[in-house]
């Protein structure tokens, strides 16, 4: 199962291995050598049928449900190169089971970022990148370098990646809220 991101500002994308998912509400140990984290919020797509060099007007029969999660980067491999970034295990918090793909309608649902109860990023469904037409262009842009399988996850960045944990930070709490619902909550503790 790969992770296919496709990175905010650059447009480019990049996989992460499976062992980088974290579905759960698990604390993320960081390892002494990572430095600041950084984050960066995501919606995604869970991919329902296999194929390659996928047509922009037919990717919405390659996907079945949505959701929202964070990405985490350890902030001194970001600067060097964003696939090596992208290794880390149990950075990429994508909580399960995601929502059928008609969450991503026009409703006005708040999608919302905080560390230590202080809001850091929001956005609105049907705007700011939260919708199914963005999801789409990206399965079809990555489908052409990148099989898609059943199984598969296509993530697009809603914002560039910043610091949400300070190397000198011991403890950092960080949530992630859909519509007053909270999808994870998590620390990053060292």
């Amino acid at each position: 199962m790969n992770i296919t991101v496709k990175t905010a500002g650059t447009g480019g994308y990049a996989c992460r291995p499976d062992t980088t998912w974290e579905r759960e509400n698990k604390d993320f140990y960081c390892p002494d050598h990572a430095g600041d984290i950084w984050f960066s919020p995501v919606v995604f797509a869970r991919i329902s049928k296999a194929g390659k060099f996928i047509g922009r007007k037919f990717a919405g029969r390659y996907w079945d449900m949505a959701g929202f999660g964070l990405l985490l980067y350890p902030g001194d491999l970001l600067g060097k190169s964003l696939a090596f970034a992208s290794l880390l295990d149990h950075t990429s918090y994508l909580p399960f089971p995601p929502f059928p793909k008609d969450v991503l309608g026009t409703d006005g649902g708040v999608l919302t970022v905080e560390k230590d109860g202080t809001e850091l990023f929001s956005a609105e469904t049907g705007q700011d990148g939260l919708t199914a037409d963005a999801l789409e262009d990206a399965i079809a842009e990555a489908s052409m370098y990148v099989s898609q399988r059943i199984g598969d996850i296509v993530a697009v960045e809603l914002a560039p990646a910043s610091v949400l944990s300070g190397r000198n930070e011991k403890r950092t709490g960080a949530a992630i809220r859909f519509k007053d619902r909270e999808l994870l909550r998590f620390c990053i503790v060292r």
